[in-house]
C-alpha cells in the first residue's frame, strides 16, 4: 500500500522528468546557424513577418527584377528553372534564416530572372515535412515571395497516380486537394497570426484557379498532348516511406486522384496570400493497389520519368506563364476577409524592374 509520502514523492518525480523532457525537446529544436551567427529556431508558430521580411529584402537585393509570378519545381523538375534567362541564382543556404534542402532532385537555389521575356522567381527545390521541418517552415517561402511582390504561382510536384486511368508520365491538373494533415490539426497557418500575411479563417472553394485550368488544357491541346493531361485532386501524405496498399485503397475511397508529399501547404499558404494559384502533378510512378503486384515504388523512378518528360514540361510551364501575364489574366483580389494586399502593398507594386 502506498502511503500519502510515496504518492508525493513519485509526483515530483513524475514532475522532474517532465520538465526535463520539454526542456531537452526545446534544446532539441534550436539548431544553431552558424552561416548568419544566430539561432536557428523552430518556433511553433512561424516566423514573424519582420523576419519574413528581412529574407524577402535580401533577395531583392540581388536583383533588380520584381517578378509577379513564381514557379516552385518539384522532384526532379528543377530543370523548368534551366529556361529562366539573365538569372540571379541565390543558394538557400545563403539567406538569411533559410533552411536549407536536403532531397535528390531539389537544387535548394531561387532562381529569379526572365521566362520568355516575364520576369518569374523559381523555387529550385523546395521543402518537406519529412525532412524534419515544420510545415510553417515547408511553406514560408510563399510568405518571402508575397513580400516580393508575386502575385500567381505555379506548384509543380511528382505524384504517384492512384487513379487508375492514369499512366506514368501523365500530367494531372490539380483541381482541389485533400488536406490529410489540416484534418488533424497539422497545418502551416496554425500559432500567432498575423493579418498582414491575410486573414485566419478564408474559404478555400476556389483556390485551383478555375481560369487557369482552362488555359492550360488549352495549352495541352495546341501541344498536342491532351491525351496525356488529366484534372483531378491531389492529396499530400507524410512520406518519406511510399503508402501502403491499405492506405492507397482507403484514399481511393476518398476520390483521391494523386499522392505526393508536398504542394498542399504551400497552396494554403498562397492562397491565404490572395495568390492566384495553378497547380500540376507529373505523374512519375502508377499506385499499387493491389496485394499480388510485383511493382514497388522508388524515387529513382520519379526522378527517372521527370527526366524523360522535362522538354514537354519546360514548353507546358513556358506557355502557361506566358498566359499568366497577359494583363487580362493577370488581375488579383483579395480573398474575403482579406485586407493585408492593398493595405500593405507588397502585390501590387506595379514596375517589374527596380
Amino acid at each position: 500500500m502506498k502511503t500519502v509520502g510515496s504518492q508525493y514523492e513519485n509526483s515530483c518525480m513524475s514532475n522532474h522528468a517532465l520538465e526535463n523532457g520539454v526542456a531537452n525537446i526545446k534544446k532539441e529544436e534550436e539548431l544553431s546557424d552558424m552561416r548568419h551567427g544566430e539561432k536557428f529556431s523552430f518556433l511553433s508558430s512561424g516566423y514573424s513577418f519582420e523576419i519574413i521580411e528581412q529574407m524577402s529584402n535580401y533577395i531583392r537585393e540581388k536583383s533588380q527584377l520584381r517578378p509577379r509570378i513564381a514557379v516552385i519545381c518539384g522532384s526532379g523538375l528543377g530543370s523548368l528553372a534551366d529556361i529562366i534567362l539573365d538569372s540571379t541564382v541565390i543558394s538557400y543556404e545563403e539567406i538569411p534564416h533559410f533552411p536549407p534542402s536536403t532531397v535528390p532532385g531539389h537544387a535548394g537555389e531561387l532562381v529569379i530572372g526572365l521566362l520568355d521575356g516575364i520576369p518569374v522567381i523559381a523555387m529550385k527545390g523546395r521543402l518537406h515535412l519529412y525532412e524534419g521541418y515544420p510545415l510553417w517552415l515547408c511553406s514560408m517561402p510563399v510568405r518571402v515571395m508575397k513580400l516580393l511582390g508575386v502575385r500567381q504561382i505555379v506548384i509543380t510536384c511528382a505524384a504517384g497516380g492512384l487513379n487508375p486511368s492514369y499512366k506514368t508520365g501523365d500530367i494531372m491538373i490539380i483541381k482541389d486537394h485533400v488536406n490529410l494533415q489540416g484534418l488533424i490539426g497539422n497545418s502551416p497557418l496554425v500559432g500567432k497570426h498575423d493579418e498582414r500575411f491575410g486573414p485566419r479563417f478564408f474559404p478555400m472553394n476556389k483556390t485551383y484557379d478555375s481560369h487557369y485550368r482552362e488555359i492550360a488544357k488549352r495549352i495541352a491541346t495546341d501541344m498536342g498532348i491532351s491525351d496525356s493531361v488529366r484534372e483531378g485532386v491531389h492529396v499530400m501524405v507524410g512520406g518519406p516511406n511510399y503508402e501502403t496498399i491499405a492506405e492507397l485503397q482507403f484514399l481511393r475511397l476518398m476520390g483521391i486522384d494523386s499522392v505526393g508529399m508536398s504542394t498542399v501547404h504551400e497552396v494554403l499558404v498562397a492562397r491565404q496570400c490572395s495568390m492566384r494559384v495553378f497547380a500540376f502533378c507529373l505523374i512519375t510512378n502508377e499506385c499499387v493497389t493491389e496485394y499480388d503486384c510485383n511493382l514497388e515504388a522508388n524515387h529513382e523512378e520519379v526522378l527517372q520519368t521527370a527526366e524523360q518528360r522535362q522538354e514537354t514540361l519546360k514548353l507546358f510551364v513556358t506557355k502557361i506563364v506566358a498566359e499568366m501575364a497577359k494583363p487580362e489574366n493577370s488581375i488579383v483580389q483579395p480573398i474575403p476577409g482579406s485586407s493585408a494586399i492593398p493595405e500593405h502593398g507588397y502585390v501590387y507594386e506595379e514596375s517589374h524592374i527596380a
